[in-house]
This record gives C-alpha cells, sequence and structure tokens, in this order.
C-alpha cells in the first residue's frame, strides 16, 4: 500500500511562493518573514537574530534542546564595476556558476525596485572556433539598455547591488520540483512540514525544538555559526541538498552515487555523531523510509559542521536531499525524496529523549 502523501495543497503553495521570493545570502528577510508566516500556528514562539536567521521553537521552557536546520539563502551575483557604455560587471555572492550566466535574464535589486538585466554573450556568427573564449568572471556582463554609465546609475543601480535570477518554481512530469534556489530552500521547507506534521499529529515532545532557518551558509555557514551559540542545544539534525551523481560528466568514484527518488542520503563524516546517525538509519528502516548514503572527507561542507564544533561540541547529524544540477537556474529534486526526508527527521525526533548525550562511553 502506498504511503499517504504528507504534502498539501497548502504546502505546496508555501513552497511555490518561498521559492520564488528572492532571498540572496545578506538580504534572506522577506523570505524568512514568509517562512515565519507559515509556522505561525505550529510554533510557540520564535527566535530572530541581527543577521537574519530565523527560529520557530516548540516548547520552548525544556532545558534539553534539539535542533533541525536548514539554511535560507541562495547563491547571486553583486554589481561590481559599471563601464563607461553602461556594461556591468559582477563578482559572486556565494558559489555562482559563470558558466550558466550567458543569456540569463537578471533582476538587479535597488532602493527604487528591480532593474531588470541580460547577461550578453557574442553572438556565435562573430566567434572564431580557433580561438573560442569560454564565460568567465572577468567576461561575463549584463546588458541593462543602457547607453552610459550615467543613466545606468539614474536606474538606481550601484556598486553592491545584489544581483538574481528570476527563475520560478515548476513541477516537470509530475514529481519532480524544478527551481532555483532548492538549495536550500528545499531545507528550510522540510523543517517547515516537520513542525507542521507535529502539531496536526498533536505530538508532544520531551524537548525543546528549535526549528532553525539560518543565513549566510553559502559563504562559509555564517549563519549557523552565530544562532548555535545563542540556542546552545544538545542535538542538531541538519538538512541541507547533495549532488545525484547520475547525470553526464560526474566521476562516481570520486563523488560516491547518490540518485533522485532512491531515497534522503545520510552522512557519514567526522562531524557526524555516529550514534545519532545509528539512530536515524535504525529508526528509518524501522520505518521502511529508503535512504541512501555518502562518506564524506574532513567536513560536510554543510551547517553541520558549523553545529558539531560549537559549544563544546554538539551531537549533529546530516540528511541530505539528493539535487540534479546545484548552483543552476534549473535544480531538480524528486518529491519522494522531499516527503522521505520530513518523514526520517519526523520520525527521529520521536526517537529522541530529554538528556540523551549518545556519549560512546556509556
Amino acid at each position: 500500500m502506498a504511503k499517504k502523501s504528507i504534502l498539501n495543497k497548502k504546502s505546496l503553495d508555501f513552497l511555490e511562493k518561498y521559492l520564488n521570493n528572492a532571498a540572496p545570502t545578506g538580504y534572506e528577510w522577506d523570505g524568512q518573514k514568509l517562512w515565519m508566516d507559515y509556522l505561525k500556528p505550529y510554533a510557540d514562539e520564535f527566535i530572530t537574530d541581527t543577521y537574519g536567521t530565523a527560529v520557530a521553537v516548540i516548547n520552548p521552557k525544556a532545558k534539553y534542546k534539539v535542533v533541525i536546520e536548514g539554511h535560507a539563502d541562495e547563491i547571486s551575483w553583486y554589481v561590481n564595476y559599471i563601464s563607461d557604455k553602461g556594461l556591468i560587471y559582477v563578482i559572486r555572492n556565494g558559489g555562482s556558476d559563470h558558466q550558466i550566466a550567458p543569456s540569463k535574464v537578471v533582476n538587479i535589486h535597488t532602493k527604487k525596485g528591480i532593474v531588470k538585466g541580460v547577461f550578453g554573450w557574442p553572438a556565435i556568427h562573430t566567434r572564431s572556433r580557433a580561438k573560442e573564449v569560454p564565460p568567465k568572471p572577468d567576461n561575463i556582463c549584463i546588458d541593462v539598455g543602457a547607453k552610459d554609465k550615467e543613466e545606468v546609475e539614474k536606474m538606481g543601480v550601484h556598486v553592491g547591488c545584489v544581483i538574481t535570477y528570476p527563475d520560478e518554481f515548476h513541477i516537470l512530469n509530475k514529481d519532480k520540483f524544478v527551481c532555483r534556489a532548492l538549495d536550500n530552500r528545499m531545507g528550510g521547507f522540510m523543517i517547515a512540514e516537520v513542525a507542521r506534521l507535529l502539531h496536526e499529529n498533536k505530538k508532544k515532545l520531551p524537548f525543546g525544538l528549535y526549528v532553525t532557518n539560518s543565513v549566510q551558509e553559502e559563504i562559509g555557514l555564517r549563519g549557523a555559526e552565530m544562532i548555535t551559540h545563542t540556542i546552545q542545544p544538545n542535538v542538531a539534525i541538519v538538512t541541507d541538498v547533495t549532488h545525484d551523481t547520475t547525470t553526464p560528466m560526474i566521476d562516481m568514484k570520486k563523488q560516491g552515487h547518490a540518485e533522485i527518488g532512491k531515497g534522503p542520503v545520510v552522512a557519514y563524516a567526522p562531524a557526524v555523531q555516529q550514534k545519532l546517525r545509528d539512530l536515524i538509519t535504525d529508526t528509518a528502516e524501522e520505518k521502511k523510509i529508503p535512504f541512501q548514503r555518502a562518506a564524506l572527507s574532513r567536513a560536510t561542507g554543510t551547517d553541520t559542521d558549523a553545529f558539531a564544533y560549537s559549544n563544546g561540541g554538539v551531537a549533529s547529524a546530516l540528511i541530505s536531499l539528493p539535487l540534479r544540477y546545484m548552483h543552476t537556474t534549473v535544480e531538480m529534486v524528486h518529491r519522494d525524496d522531499v516527503e522521505n526526508v520530513i518523514r526520517m527527521i519526523y520520525e527521529t525526533l520521536l526517537k529522541i529523549k530529554a538528556g540523551d548525550t549518545f556519549s560512546y562511553f556509556e
């Protein structure tokens, strides 16, 4: 018998609205407000910090604290230089891929509102095949249709304006979610759905649950680094995306094997506390939730690292959502995987007891 779907119309309407809103690193607050509004019926209180991380708290008086976490920011660009001819050159805000930029439409965020532009590129007719020059960070530029620098500046565009892609959410072939910024707006969505399920199923946890949507992950896990000192949790379960390695030009001998539609990916890494990880995998097996495994050398590269090594050491684990085409405008995930990440976190929370130390010495 097929499992009942977790996601409903309200969930998907929120997901679409949340994804379509721009939330570049350092400018996440509009998205955070949408996220907090969605969580209001399911949380007892909220915590926010100076840089925009948002936390929905359930059972805030409890001494034992468990975090479930995703990050809210998306990669973007900054205006770096405006030429005399009115062309705009950029630098990265996060790991933006310069190779996908040519021919993309962009939104430049200014105090006057959005200014539209395009990443232009010379026509194929004008390029020598023998001297083909690939897109590079120093040769891609944005054209806003201005004749000179003065006209660009009159539009409200200046050095430091942030630039995002406008590509919006859609569903491909019934069960594939496609959009820019699934990395990691999906994480914030999935942890919000966990809170919804706990509320709707009237589950009372024996600990405080801190549903945490961190900022600035894309430039070094900064939001998680800050908020973990505020919360001082005992346990942290982090969710992020990971690569589907079955697509072309990926070497599975180096990257491992993970595939959309085959379940969440549980990480094995030094930052991942083994007893907590085993609780997650044992629970998944008991509840017949499909999952995959990944081995990560040294660091996970996710907010897991920030939580694990904070406050004298926090028992932390990473559950990843397989994703195709990371850091492009056509990131893709499978609906089944989204639902199974939610199930895995939800069922694991029901197994955690207040006071669990996850110590190897007990």
